[in-house]
């Protein structure tokens, strides 16, 4: 067994040097015994092999506890940000599964004026959720401004919350850019936390006629998904049940 295999005493730990402490016939690249010159212990080369005698922690290698350390600590925040994310995604995902009713909201349009989701009751809502800065967004927007055109008269109507820290008149310029045919209104946290924490942009939700979240689509998908989706929230009808809307959201301040 050559010198370099080991290099820690497996009873004190002690670095051994390539020379200190080796036996006579330990003169040559390849060694019989070795005596450690801190403790004085001999042992076999094959005394040294991985767990024989034990080895101490620390001396297993020239491992950086500080490394280790920051390994550790990013591995924890990844899993719970994983953890985190998938919760949120869950509690979206639930309104769906419950079909319970849409979370209701105010919120300011462009022109100054609020709008109240509650009050669009009877026709089907497609709640889009957006940014300027998105660029899957600035793709799906035409398709909205269509899609608004094609089923309008069936009883669509596309709301857009923008959900940045962009000023009102840049997100006026960009939905005039864009020639958005349909609302667009200044999103608040409050608003995507109610529905989800909104992970992703752009993400659209499918509501009913009656109140109710029937689909929704995260990210960038194609124009046909997106019209699949609205053909579910066309089909509902207005149940007595539904007829009162639901509390206004609160936290909207």
């Amino acid at each position: 067994m050559k010198i370099e295999e080991f290099q820690f005493c497996p009873k004190c730990g002690v670095r051994l040097s390539q020379n200190a402490g080796l036996s006579p016939e330990g003169a040559s690249n390849t060694v019989s015994s070795v005596t450690c010159g801190a403790c004085g212990a001999t042992f076999q080369p094959s005394d040294v092999a991985e767990g024989a005698l034990g080895l101490p922690a620390g001396a297993r290698g020239n491992r950086n506890p500080l490394a280790l350390v920051v390994v550790a600590v990013v591995a924890a925040a990844m899993l719970y940000f994983g953890m985190h994310m998938s919760r949120r995604s869950a509690d979206a995902q639930s309104l769906i599964m419950r079909a319970s009713p849409a979370p209701d909201f105010t919120l300011e349009s462009l022109d100054g004026k609020n709008l109240r989701l509650s009050d669009l009751r009877g026709k089907a809502v497609l709640l889009n959720f957006w940014a300027t800065w998105c660029g899957p967004c600035k793709i799906e927007t035409p398709w909205l401004v269509e899609l608004q055109n094609q089923y309008g008269a069936q009883g669509l109507q596309v709301i857009g919350v923008a959900m940045d820290d962009s000023g009102k008149d840049d997100i006026a310029k960009f939905a005039k850019d864009m020639g958005v045919n349909y609302p667009v209104l200044l999103g608040k946290e409050a608003v995507g936390d109610a529905y989800g924490g909104v992970p992703a942009l752009p993400e659209s939700f499918f509501i009913g006629r009656d109140g109710k979240i029937v689909d929704k689509i995260i990210g960038l998908k194609g124009k046909g998904e997106i019209e699949d989706s609205i053909k579910k929230a066309l089909d509902t009808q207005v149940s007595a049940s539904s007829a009162s809307p639901p509390a206004v959201l609160q936290a909207q301040k």
